[in-house]
């Protein structure tokens, strides 16, 4: 069986204070991917970047403190690619690609739109070059049957299942009309699969990933998928077990796992 985990980190230094090196340790995760590292490699420690039985790749940004991706992994790969060949968005550290013989994981940090019209503009522009970049992957998937899982926080939730007061936010960055119809393309056009709907299709509640900060979010669960694993359909479908760990709060968001019956 072979364990992925996914989570934004909202800053990898500030989860390892809150516990999250403790909780990754009893995880049995194989691979974690991170997003909103906050941090340059050379800020971490040697525990941050290698936990026990891990080996960590990170690509960060070039403004310090500002996104970044990385991953933990216990077996070895063969190589690692960072970016998506966009100079705008590479230099903000939002795609690391892992490579195992057969599969391949990335962890991907889409932007974010709702600080206003400039990073919704942004936002889009990421997507218009991200699909293509999908594209290609299942492309690669079709030609060599190389597997793809694609972790990370993406920024959108796709339906109406998918946050709690989604009639109220049909105007806001995340759940707006263009976003929500482009992931639709990534699942209905390109082929990739939403992993934890095609095991869990219809849960509200217990699907969320990130609640706001503001007011009493959390403790009421106002909250909002916007953390997936999104594969090509043969992992995909020898996904077996998926769950959201909400026991304790590393991050704004919380862990995304899932349990696949597959090995590297």
């Amino acid at each position: 069986m072979l364990r992925i985990v996914s989570l934004n980190v909202n800053g990898l230094r500030s989860a390892t204070r809150k516990g999250y090196l403790d909780w990754l340790a009893a995880s049995n995760a194989d691979i974690v991917c991170m997003q909103e590292l906050k941090a340059l490699e050379s800020d971490l420690d040697d525990a941050q970047r290698n936990p026990p039985g891990y080996h960590g790749h990170f690509y960060s940004a070039v403004k310090k403190g500002y996104s970044g991706v990385g991953v933990y992994i216990k077996n070895a790969a063969d190589k690692t690619i960072t970016g998506f060949e966009n100079e705008e968005f590479d230099a903000e550290g939002r795609i690391l690609r892992v490579d195992w013989p057969g599969l391949s994981v990335v962890s991907a940090y889409l932007p974010s739109g709702s600080s206003g019209e400039e990073r919704q503009a942004a936002k889009y522009r990421f997507l218009d070059h991200f699909a293509p970049w999908l594209a290609s992957l299942m492309e690669e998937h079709r030609t060599t049957g190389r597997e793809f899982v694609i972790c990370g926080d993406w920024n959108i939730a796709h339906r109406e299942a998918d946050l709690k007061n989604w009639k109220s936010n049909q105007k806001n960055s995340g759940f707006l009309p263009e976003e929500r119809a482009w992931l639709t393309k990534v699942f209905d056009e390109l082929g990739f699969v939403d992993v934890y709907r095609s095991l869990h299709p219809d849960t509200t509640d217990e699907c969320y990933t990130w609640w706001s900060n503001r007011g009493q979010a959390w403790a009421k669960n106002v909250g909002w998928r916007l953390d997936y694993q999104i594969a090509t359909p043969g992992i995909a479908a020898r996904a077996r077990a998926t769950s959201v760990y909400k026991e304790n709060r590393f991050s704004d968001h919380a862990p995304l796992t899932v349990d696949y019956d597959f090995t590297v």
